[in-house]
C-alpha cells in the first residue's frame, strides 16, 4: 500500500506541477513579450522547473494589470486634439491614444549640460518652492552630494513647504533609512516604491523606478537622466563625474509632470496629495512669453502599452533625414533594430553615440553585435572616452527630441518604469543637437569592428541575460 500511495502522491504532484506549469505560460503570454523571450522563459519552466519556475515569479512578469486598473491616469478624457500639419503629429497621436496628455505649448524648456550646472540649478529650484517639492529618483547617493540635498529638503520642510521623496527601493537600498532621518524631522515624508522581497503586497525584485522627476509648486520641473549622487552632479568640477543631461521646464508640461507624481506617490505610500493651491498655482503656466512645445510620455509595468518604445520606433521610421541616439547601454529589440539598419541604408544619417566603456561591463559585451550590423550598414558609431556617457537623446529630423530616464535598451524599453519628454520646438531641438554634435566632435569612430567567434559567443549570452542587467 505504501508503493501506491507514494505512486499517486508522485502522479498527483506531476500533474499539479503541470497545471501551475501551465498557469504560468498563460499568464507569461498575456504579458505579451517578445517571441524569443517567451519562448525562453518555457524552455527553463518546462525542462528545469525547480529552477525556471521561482526564476520566473521573480522576475519574468512585465506588466502588472491590477496596478494598471488601479493607479489613476495622466489624461482621463483622450482629446484627438493634435493637429496633423505638424511635422511631430504621429508622435503625438502614438503616446495620445495610448494615454498620455497632448503636447503642451506655453513651456520654457532649459537645457541642462553638466553637472555643475545640474547641481546649481536643482538647488536655486527647491529654493524657490512656496507649496510643494516633489522628488521620483533612482538612485538618491548617500554622499556629501545627497546629504547637501538632504539637508536643503530639511530646511525648507521645517519652513512648512509640503516636501516627498519617492525612491525606488534598490536603487535607493543605501540611503532610504536613517540618511533621510532629517527630513522626516523636519516634516517630510520618504515613500518606497515597489519593496525589493515579497514581503509587502506590492513588490517585485525586478521592476524597477527608473524615473527622474523634480517638480516644485506645480510650475517648475527638472527630467533627465540625472540621479542625485556625486556621479551625476555637485558644485564643483570633478574629471571622474559622468555626462549627463536633464531639461528644466517651466510651464504646463510642469503640471502633467506633477500629476504623474501624485499617482506614482500614491501607488507608494496610499497618500493622496492635495492640490497647488489657486495662489501659489496661479501663474504656473505664465512661463514669460515661452512657446516650446513638449509632450510628457511614459511607460512601465503600470501603463498597458509600451508607449516610449511605440513613439521611438514610429519617429525612427518617419525619418527622412537624420536619427541621432545617444544612450549608456545599446542593446535595441529586433524591431527598432531593423528600422535603424533601414534608414541607414536608405542613407539617412544614422549616428549611435555610446560611452568607450560604460559601468557595466557586460551590457558593453552585449551592443557589439548590434553595433557592427548597423556599422556595416552604414550608420555611424561614436565612442567617448573622457567620461561615462549617462545622457539619454533621441533626435528624429528636426521635428523631436526626446529628455529622460529611458536607455536605449531592453530593461528600459520592456521592464522599467520611465518617464520623458519629447520637445517639437526647432530652438530646443537645436540646443540638443548642438550639445550632441559637440559630444560627437570630442569621440572617435573605431575603424575596426571585427572580433573573435569567442567574443560573438559571449555577445550572444550576454543579450539573453540584459533583461537583468
Amino acid at each position: 500500500m505504501s508503493l501506491v500511495r507514494e505512486l499517486l502522491l508522485t502522479h498527483l504532484v506531476t500533474i499539479l506541477g503541470f497545471a501551475f506549469a501551465m498557469i504560468l505560460v498563460s499568464r507569461m503570454l498575456r504579458d505579451e513579450n517578445r517571441p524569443s523571450v517567451s519562448i525562453a522563459w518555457m524552455l527553463a519552466i518546462f525542462f528545469v522547473p525547480y529552477l525556471g519556475v521561482p526564476a520566473y515569479l521573480l522576475f519574468g512578469g512585465r506588466k502588472l494589470a491590477k496596478q494598471v486598473r488601479r493607479k489613476g491616469t495622466l489624461e482621463l478624457a483622450l482629446k484627438k486634439n493634435w493637429d496633423s500639419g505638424h511635422p511631430y503629429a504621429e508622435i503625438e497621436a502614438v503616446l495620445t491614444t495610448g494615454g498620455m496628455p497632448p503636447a503642451r505649448g506655453g513651456n520654457a524648456i532649459g537645457f541642462i549640460g553638466n553637472g555643475e550646472e545640474a547641481y546649481r540649478e536643482l538647488c536655486a529650484t527647491l529654493e524657490r518652492a512656496q507649496w510643494s517639492i516633489h522628488i521620483e529618483i533612482f538612485i538618491f547617493g548617500r554622499d556629501e552630494v545627497g546629504q547637501s540635498i538632504v539637508d536643503l529638503l530639511a530646511r525648507k520642510a521645517a519652513q512648512g513647504v509640503q516636501v516627498r521623496v519617492l525612491l525606488d527601493a534598490l536603487g535607493c537600498f543605501r540611503s532610504r533609512g536613517r540618511f533621510f532621518d532629517p527630513l522626516r524631522t523636519a516634516g517630510g515624508k520618504v515613500g518606497v516604491f515597489m519593496p525589493v522581497l515579497p514581503l509587502r503586497r506590492k513588490w517585485s525584485a525586478n521592476l524597477r523606478n527608473h524615473r527622474k522627476l523634480i517638480v516644485i509648486d506645480g510650475r517648475e520641473s527638472i527630467i533627465g537622466g540625472m540621479n542625485i549622487a556625486r556621479e551625476y552632479m555637485g558644485p564643483h568640477v570633478d574629471p571622474a563625474r559622468w555626462l549627463d543631461t536633464a531639461a528644466v521646464v517651466h510651464g504646463p508640461l510642469a503640471a502633467d509632470m506633477d500629476a504623474l507624481f501624485a499617482i506614482d506617490w500614491k501607488f507608494a505610500t496610499g497618500e493622496t496629495l492635495d492640490p497647488v493651491p489657486a495662489g501659489v498655482a496661479s501663474d504656473q503656466f505664465a512661463a514669460g512669453g515661452a512657446e516650446a512645445f513638449s509632450q510628457l510620455a511614459v511607460s512601465g509595468p503600470d501603463v498597458e502599452d509600451d508607449l516610449l518604445y511605440d513613439a521611438i520606433l514610429s519617429a525612427i521610421h518617419d525619418a527622412r533625414e537624420r536619427v541621432w541616439i545617444v544612450t549608456p547601454y545599446f542593446i535595441p529589440d529586433e524591431g527598432i533594430l531593423k528600422a535603424l539598419v533601414l534608414q541607414a541604408r536608405l542613407g539617412r544619417d544614422v549616428r549611435i553615440v555610446l560611452p568607450h566603456t560604460s559601468n557595466h561591463f557586460l551590457t558593453d559585451v552585449a551592443r557589439g553585435r548590434f553595433v557592427r550590423i548597423l556599422a556595416s550598414a552604414g550608420a555611424r558609431i561614436f565612442l567617448y572616452s573622457g567620461a561615462m556617457v549617462h545622457a539619454k537623446h533621441v533626435l528624429v529630423d528636426h521635428a523631436v527630441a526626446t529628455v529622460g530616464s529611458l536607455n536605449f535598451d531592453i530593461r528600459s524599453f520592456y521592464l522599467n518604469y520611465e518617464a520623458a519628454i519629447f520637445v517639437y520646438s526647432r530652438p530646443d531641438i537645436d540646443r540638443i543637437a548642438q550639445w550632441v554634435s559637440g559630444l560627437m566632435d570630442r569621440s572617435m569612430e573605431p575603424r575596426k569592428l571585427e572580433v573573435s567567434p569567442l567574443r560573438e559567443m559571449a555577445e550572444d549570452l550576454c543579450v539573453l541575460i540584459s533583461p537583468l542587467l
